[in-house]
């Protein structure tokens, strides 16, 4: 038997480059700060501005994770969501963004993306897609 997310392309652990039209998706903190991790990434190679902690700049878009719990990094998720379907011409590669210096685990910042998960112009951390199938499958089975 196949697993669901056998075909389907993740983002790659390193980005180092990106084509035209597409763009890394990183976390932020609210200064934008892009000091470490991702977010030094985005600014060294991707047009992140330092001052900027929210949405787009260059080929980055930066998700604020640094302001408090989980639930205040909803509404800038469901913000760059409603944004990839409006621009589905552009693949987002999404990192795992709050999973590094911001401290969360992937089990609670995977969730947030589940709506993404179904966007064929999102590409998520193959982390994140695995603990959304487990979870509907869990939705599922009840």
């Amino acid at each position: 038997m196949t697993n669901e997310t056998d075909n389907r392309k993740y983002t790659p652990e390193n980005i180092q480059t990106l084509g035209e039209d597409e763009v890394f998706v990183f976390g932020s903190n609210l200064e934008g700060a892009h000091m470490g991790g991702a977010a030094r990434t985005a600014f060294l190679k991707f047009g992140a501005k330092m001052g900027v902690g929210v949405g787009f700049e260059g080929q980055s878009y930066a998700i604020p994770t640094m302001q408090g719990g989980v639930e205040t990094i909803r509404p800038y998720v469901e913000e760059f969501i409603n944004l990839a379907r409006e621009w589905d011409q552009t693949t987002f590669y999404v990192t795992r963004i709050g999973c590094g210096i911001a401290g969360f685990s992937d089990e609670e910042i995977a969730p947030l993306f589940d709506e993404a998960y179904d966007l064929y112009n999102v590409r998520l951390p193959k982390s994140f897609a695995d603990i959304i199938v487990a979870r509907r499958k869990e939705r599922t089975s009840l």
